[in-house]
């Protein structure tokens, strides 16, 4: 067992988010019931779960299971829009806190392929954002960071495919222009390597910041293919360039070494955005759990 590091995984892996019609066919149960089965103790908010606290209080300690966090898109990017995104941010930040909560997973959807309502459905790529848009995602950032730190919680970005924020030089920039103390970061080493960057690298030079984590992994052949025949990034998913912890080519060994070395103690949630109808989520779970309890102990060993 991965202590003190808690490890969970993710929903997604069994019914998706971005891609609604992956995995539709399971229940919140079906999937609940397998991650525990496993040995996971926690999970991120799914479609497939209750919506409202008390029910899903008692959804998840039926399984003895905690909610790690819940993705909130955010269009800070557009300064008109402000307003009303911070009261939508707010009413998350209480429902998060409600079920106990550390972490509001964040991103900036504005010009993406993932969910900008602005935009019609099947568009592929990226609007790439202004210096004016850019500095009015952070100062919105910075003032949802304030709201999550005045209730207790850490504002965590997701820098992720088909945003915005996806390579290091979006991340570095990202880091720079916000109050460390209000914008935090979420690692996820399978969508850092996707965009080019050093999973390793990328942890060490954040560590202060990281409060979250994806432990997310390639299929090296695939992404090949992805950036050979220009895939967006919803095709890329249907053609499983992610994968989990121990299936894929990131070593895993090293990243769980350096947060070992900073005490690193919140949620590590397996992901791996997949087509659950070919890559069966339980086994590949069951994998990785079995991958990352492994090195946990080496490490523990020593």
């Amino acid at each position: 067992m991965m202590e003190p590091i808690k490890l969970g995984v993710s929903a997604i892996n069994w019914a998706n988010e971005d891609v609604l019609s992956l995995g539709d066919h399971y229940s919140g149960d079906t999937i609940l019931s397998e991650m525990a089965s496993l040995g996971y103790t926690g999970t991120e908010m799914s479609r497939k779960f209750p919506q409202e606290v008390p029910q899903l209080k008692s959804f998840l300690s039926d399984k003895r299971m905690e909610l790690a966090s819940q993705w909130k898109g955010v269009l800070f990017s557009d300064h008109t829009r402000h307003s009303e995104e911070l009261k939508s941010f707010t009413d998350h930040v209480f429902f998060l806190k409600e079920m106990g909560c550390q972490t509001v997973v964040t991103c900036d959807i504005g010009g993406s392929t993932i969910g900008d309502p602005r935009r019609e459905p099947g568009e592929n790529t990226v609007l790439t954002w202004s210096d004016q848009e850019w500095e009015s995602m952070m100062t919105g950032l910075e003032k949802a960071g304030q709201i999550c730190r005045k209730h207790g919680l850490y504002l965590v970005y997701h820098h992720h495919m088909g945003t915005n924020v996806e390579t290091r030089d979006q991340i570095d920039r990202l880091m720079a222009g916000t109050d460390p103390e209000l914008v935090h970061l979420l690692f996820d080493s399978g969508h850092a390597y996707y965009a080019g960057a050093d999973p390793l690298s990328l942890l060490k030079a954040y560590k202060g910041r990281v409060k979250h984590v994806h432990l997310k992994d390639i299929r090296k052949q695939v992404l090949d293919k992805v950036r050979k025949d220009g895939m967006d990034f919803k095709t890329s998913v249907l053609e499983n360039v992610f994968t989990v912890p121990g299936d894929g080519i990131i070593s895993f060994k090293p990243i769980l070494e350096e947060f070992h070395g900073m005490g690193y103690n919140g949620w590590m949630i397996v992901e791996a955005e997949q087509n659950p109808d070919e890559k069966n989520p339980y086994a590949h779970a069951k994998t990785a759990k079995q991958y990352l309890d492994c090195i946990w102990n080496e490490i523990l060993a020593k």
